[in-house]
């Protein structure tokens, strides 16, 4: 581990995005802009899908549906600026981050629920702090957007956090040991070699030490 993720504080991250995924981020803004709007209609999707799963919880399906209203807007964002900066859409495979996170996600409820909050507070997250690393790296256009949507990620992170703290609580679960396994493997995700860019990948393979 380098000094600088030795030194990174964070409340759920255990390590900050490495330099080299922040160069290839700004060698491959086109990329970058395409796989930041899939992930925005991602999150609002997973909002959605929540309000579905628990809709007997009017207190998670209110903020559920605030959250993904939040995320609708900010794909709107970045679609603009797509088609101002007039990069050709394309369709991009997703990366292996949501995906490996969701293979640690419980089957089985009251823990699936618990999982799931904890899954989407560490995504937003790291969104949030992407963002932060990016501002003054990338330039504009796209340092106006990423700082523009740096506050709101971090808000999203802490509802998810919120709503993990609840159903933990009422499901008599451990939840420092559960976000202690998912910060675990978030960060292994993050520093590994990773073959394909996306928004949530891990540093070029070719960069890592």
């Amino acid at each position: 581990m380098s000094r600088a993720a030795a030194a990174f504080t964070h409340p759920l991250l255990r390590v900050p995005t490495p330099a080299g995924w922040i160069a290839q981020a700004c060698e491959m803004p086109d990329v970058l802009l395409i796989d930041h709007a899939n992930c925005e209609k991602k999150a609002a999707s997973t909002a959605l899908a929540l309000m579905f799963a628990y809709a007997e919880d009017l207190e998670l399906t209110g903020k559920m549906s605030r959250l993904a209203r939040e995320e609708l807007r900010h794909y709107e964002q970045v679609a603009k600026l797509i088609r101002s900066l007039r990069v050709t859409p394309q369709r991009l495979a997703p990366g292996r981050y949501a995906e490996r996170l969701r293979r640690l996600v419980a089957k089985a409820e009251p823990h699936r629920e618990v999982d799931l909050m904890i899954c989407g507070a560490f995504i937003e997250a790291r969104s949030c702090e992407r963002f932060a690393a990016l501002a003054p790296a990338i330039g504009a256009p796209l340092s106006d957007l990423f700082q523009g949507l740096h506050n709101a990620e971090a808000r999203h992170h802490k509802v998810y956090l919120d709503l993990a703290a609840r159903a933990a609580k009422r499901a008599g679960v451990a939840l420092q040991v559960r976000i202690d396994e998912f910060a675990a493997l978030e960060a292994e995700l993050i520093t590994a070699p990773d073959a394909v860019f996306r928004f949530h990948s891990g540093p070029p393979a070719a960069e890592v030490d």
